[in-house]
């Protein structure tokens, strides 16, 4: 053998789930190499419904434990990153002969309310949105509403901020670098990667392997590792439409289709409003997912249900869809099926292990990689105590309700900063917007100006430190200045990533 470095955990994945696994372990003392096979957060952890929540819905199917540990991690990730998540106020309206009586709604609250440690959170209450404002926008209809607490989270943030720490811990973290086999070599495994921008190809020892790769865990399992017969996930497309503002309430709206389903529609990037999500099967490559034009439809008549204006296509701006990789429990309907996780391992006793990660939602991926380091550590030994209920995730170190505090602070050491652009620096970085921004003493001193108050200074931050390569990477998943961005705008910013790619865009490696 020769003399490369043999890693304790090999993790395929870089996604919440794969990022998260990564940041649990090497902060206990593990050594750990991750690869991503496009950018980081790229498949279902970008597009998510930005939620933060215990599932007020997956009470209907008897999910009390999966609910109980969602609820119980609000408030812990809120404490993590106060920068990217933030508690938000939900409006369920309800009517008679609506799809859930009143009592049951109640009842599900109460449980809500009660069941998961609720410390810093509001408690449930009930609205007259005949004088509430809740209920301006919507059909005179509804007359009651209850509001409940739940969070809001940047999704591809919280994955870039997991691969991050897990980085400056000491973890290797490769995006663009597809695993292209892995065989068992005795007590270790062999993986061979592969470098998709010069296709360069090497090969790389662990004693573990985690499979973290979400909708494509199965096919990595078939092709990768070489099993037959693979079918553990079953996937469901979620999609999402993003339009023009549609009401100016900080709080959001749990909306009931008549179908028994329900969609949310939220406040988003200050201008708009973000309306989903759908529940189907999926059946094709999940590279290739995109909004189809019934769930378009679907969108739009289910919001057209309670807003008194109605939702057209017209409003909408934007689109995005994903495909959730839920454990395949038999469950008749997409709607249905657990969204709890599953983790399954082989191996040991001189097969090198191999632990697979099924299923899972976005906020109960701590409590996922947790679980997977219990079951590490059954293969390679403790190293160390579980730490990332209190570990803050970078920027995030400020106190839960100190974001108006630190955009404050931020201003006062950056004067020429607009308080619109302060918000957004430290609700995207936290503390450490100080680092992007450094020694400027004026816009003029943070470089290029691409449009949207997005700065040549913001750029080299995400090459430099996060993984960015493309402008779809700072655009859409770290920034989400796309919304603002014209065909020409984006042309500037991707011929200046190409100008400054080599020594920057080898820095965060």
């Amino acid at each position: 053998m020769d003399g490369t470095p043999v890693h304790d955990i090999f993790v395929i994945g870089g996604g919440i789930n794969g990022c998260g696994i990564a940041r649990d372990a090497v902060g206990r003392g593990y050594s750990v190499f991750l690869a991503e096979m496009n950018d980081l957060a790229s498949g279902t952890s970008s597009g998510s419904t930005k939620l933060i929540h215990g599932g007020l819905r997956y009470l209907e199917f008897y999910e009390f434990r999966l609910v109980r540990e969602a609820l119980m991690e609000r408030e812990v990730l809120w404490c993590n990153a106060p920068h990217i998540i933030w508690p938000m106020r939900f409006v369920l309206p309800f009517f008679a002969g609506g799809p859930r009586p009143a009592w049951m709604l109640r009842l599900g609250l109460f449980l809500y309310d009660h069941i998961g440690g609720r410390k810093l959170l509001p408690a449930t209450k009930t609205l007259d949105m005949r004088r509430d404002p809740a209920g301006k926008p919507l059909k005179p209809l509804f007359s009651k509403a209850f509001e409940y607490s739940d969070g809001w989270v940047n999704d591809a943030r919280l994955v870039v901020l997991n691969a991050r720490d897990a980085a400056d811990r000491g973890a290797t973290i490769r995006t663009r670098t597809k695993v292209v086999a892995a065989r068992r070599e005795g007590d270790l495994w062999a993986i061979t990667i592969e470098d998709l921008r010069d296709r360069k190809t090497e090969t790389v020892r662990a004693k573990l392997l985690v499979n973290a790769a979400g909708p494509w865990v199965d096919h990595v399992l078939e092709k990768t590792v070489g099993k037959n017969d693979v079918h553990n996930v079953r996937l469901v497309q979620g999609s999402h439409i993003v339009v023009r503002k549609k009401f100016d309430d900080p709080r959001a709206y749990f909306f009931q289709n008549k179908d028994g389903r329900i969609i949310f529609a939220i406040p988003y990037e200050e201008d708009f409003t973000l309306i989903g999500t759908t529940d189907r099967d999926y059946s094709d490559d999940p590279h290739n997912v995109t909004i189809s034009e019934g769930e378009i439809d679907y969108l739009c008549a289910a919001a057209s249900e309670y807003f008194a204006d109605p939702v057209t296509r017209a409003d909408i701006v934007w689109t995005y869809s994903a495909v959730r990789p839920l454990y395949d429990d038999g469950a008749s309907k997409a709607q249905e099926a657990t969204r709890d996780y599953v983790l399954k391992a082989e191996g040991g006793e001189g097969a090198a292990p191999l632990i697979n990660a099924f299923g899972g939602k976005i906020t109960t991926y701590r409590r996922l990689a947790e679980s997977m380091l219990e079951k590490i550590e059954g293969f390679l030994g403790k190293r160390g105590d579980p730490w990332t209920a209190k570990g803050a995730l970078p920027g995030g170190d400020f106190p839960a309700t100190g974001y108006e505090a630190e955009v404050t602070k931020l201003k006062s050491s950056y004067p020429f900063l607009e308080t619109r652009m302060a918000r957004r620096l430290v609700r995207l970085y936290g503390t450490r917007a100080r680092m992007l921004l450094g020694l400027a003493k004026s816009t003029a001193d943070l470089g290029q100006d691409f449009g949207a108050h997005l700065y040549e200074a913001e750029v080299r931050y995400l090459v430099d430190h996060e993984w960015a390569r493309t402008a779809e990477d700072i655009l859409w998943r770290r920034t989400k200045r796309g919304l603002h961005f014209d065909r020409e705008q984006t042309a500037k910013l991707e011929a200046f990533l190409h100008r400054i790619s080599g020594p920057h865009i080898a820095a965060a490696e």
